[in-house]
């Protein structure tokens, strides 16, 4: 039997929380013992870029992150935030699953971490309990992206306000009701396609659609009157 090892990195100034996230991993483990996670920490901005560097130059992936956004800045003053920090994973590291972790629960500031992250998981803190750290673990590497029920609640009441779907959400659901296939996306929006295929997931999570088919977030948007 095989075992498959994923690489994990926490980035978070708290010991407690985590050692609760370590604590999922350790439990995910128990659960499976086809899978076991490489676990690192780091609890500013300057540690964890070191750490993120050190991996991209030796061509290895972080497999999953757990991100805080209250992070003590770097001290050239250039990371001033763990939202500064994701940023630079997505250019450093593109591959890798970002578990975005805040005490933010406004319109305002979620929108904004959507928008600059694009995370593949999302959770308020206030919502965390160690069943929902083990499910964001396991969703957000088999099929992100996850949202504990505050940062879902706030979607959804973003997209009532037209407040959280930009230019490219609105482009992309407009090229696939022309017949667009998603294939032929990244010549029309400046993503790849796993990108825009992130968007998508995003967007039928906002809209309370199941299932994988576009047809139906593309009758959606027409009667919310995006397109």
């Amino acid at each position: 039997m095989s075992l498959k090892t994923y690489n994990a990195l926490i980035i978070d100034d708290h010991p407690l929380i985590s050692e609760a996230y370590k604590s999922a991993f350790n439990y995910i483990e128990s659960e499976d013992d086809t899978i076991t996670f490489q676990i690192q920490t780091a609890c500013d901005c300057d540690s964890a870029y070191t750490l993120i560097n050190e991996y991209a130059s030796e061509s290895k992936n972080i497999d999953i992150i757990f991100l805080d956004m209250r992070l003590p800045p770097s001290k050239d003053g250039k990371l001033l935030s763990g939202e500064d920090l994701g940023i630079k994973i997505n250019e450093i590291l593109p591959e890798a699953r970002i578990i975005v972790s805040t005490t933010f629960n406004d319109n305002f500031r979620v929108h904004s971490i959507f928008k600059s992250v694009n995370p593949d998981g999302f959770l308020v803190k206030n919502d965390i309990t160690p069943i929902e750290l083990v499910q964001a673990i396991k969703e957000v590497l088999i099929d992100p992206p996850y949202y504990s029920k505050t940062v879902t609640k706030l979607l959804r009441n973003q997209v009532s306000n037209d407040y959280l779907l930009d230019d490219i959400d609105r482009k992309i659901i407009y090229e696939l009701s022309i017949g667009t296939k998603t294939k032929d996306l990244p010549a029309q929006v400046p993503l790849s396609i796993t990108g825009i295929e992130k968007r998508k997931r995003l967007l039928k999570q906002i809209f309370d659609i199941d299932g994988t088919d576009d047809r139906e977030l593309i009758l959606v948007a027409k009667e919310k009157g995006f397109i």
